[in-house]
């Protein structure tokens, strides 16, 4: 399905939630033990009813049986404290670019909901798009050639056949190579999203606000007089600042909180 004739497939509502937290791009990994426990801290801590995870909250996923892998014990971690977060609030993920492979036994361990890309959700009078964003980039006909192509069924059945080593050397080779691609683009120009194909959604779906990540440049952007989005803002703890920021919706207001 292309971003242009894509319609909702998932339709959330939260009539009862009076504050909802979105994050996205954490990109968990093992050498992200400061920004594990800053995601476990925020888990435990947040007022909000409802958790969003948009896309990437892992850096790479090759499979669930990564679980039971001595190296992966950040991931499991992460698992846990989803787990017992999802005990007192509701946790809702949405799949990125490097996490898309997901399963079942990953969801069913973290107690936490999968949703499909795009969604609505309805919740404190509003209705907002959600996304993580990646399919948005319809400028980059490589990457949604690639896209198309790992998210088809026979492909990640055939993927997850293979040997774990041989899984993590070709995610390996993949994102360097998209290291190299980048390297020779636009740091402002890779990854956008196209206007036409947000706005084409927002109508779709009856929307006027799309909420997304993937790009890693947090901001809002006015796409008509009635229409925007919001970007969410990647974690990095290398950053100057460091960056662990989450977007709030509280009492039907939208703001920007850094988390510690």
């Amino acid at each position: 399905m292309s971003a242009m004739d894509a319609v909702p497939s998932d339709h959330i509502e939260g009539p009862e939630w009076s504050c909802v937290d979105f994050i996205s791009d954490i990109h968990l990994g093992p050498t992200s033990k400061s920004l594990a426990l800053s995601l476990k801290n925020h888990l435990s801590n947040t007022p909000a009813q409802a958790v969003f995870i948009l896309g990437d909250l892992l850096e790479v996923w090759i499979g669930d049986d990564c679980l039971e892998q001595a190296h992966f014990e950040i991931e499991r971690d992460c698992v846990h404290a989803l787990k017992q977060a999802s005990l007192k609030r509701s946790i809702f993920f949405m799949p990125g670019n490097r996490d898309f492979l997901v399963g079942t036994r990953f969801l069913q361990k973290s107690g936490m909901r999968q949703l499909r890309d795009p969604c609505v959700l309805q919740t404190q009078g509003q209705r907002i798009l959600l996304s993580h964003g990646d399919e948005l980039c319809t400028g980059d006909l490589d990457y949604q050639v690639f896209r198309q192509e790992v998210r088809s069924q026979a492909w990640r059945t055939h993927f997850l056949a293979l040997p774990l080593e041989q899984r993590l050397s070709m995610a390996k080779k993949m994102r360097a190579q998209s290291q190299i691609k980048q390297s020779h683009q636009d740091p402002l120009a890779y990854a956008e999203l196209d206007t036409q194909a947000c706005l084409d959604w927002l109508e779709q779906s009856n929307c006027e606000l799309l909420i997304h990540g993937h790009t890693h440049r947090p901001m809002r952007h006015a796409l008509s007089k009635a229409r925007a989005r919001e970007v969410l803002s990647d974690w990095d703890a290398d950053a100057i600042p460091p960056r662990r920021q989450v977007l709030r919706l509280q009492d039907g207001l939208l703001k920007r909180l850094e988390v510690f």
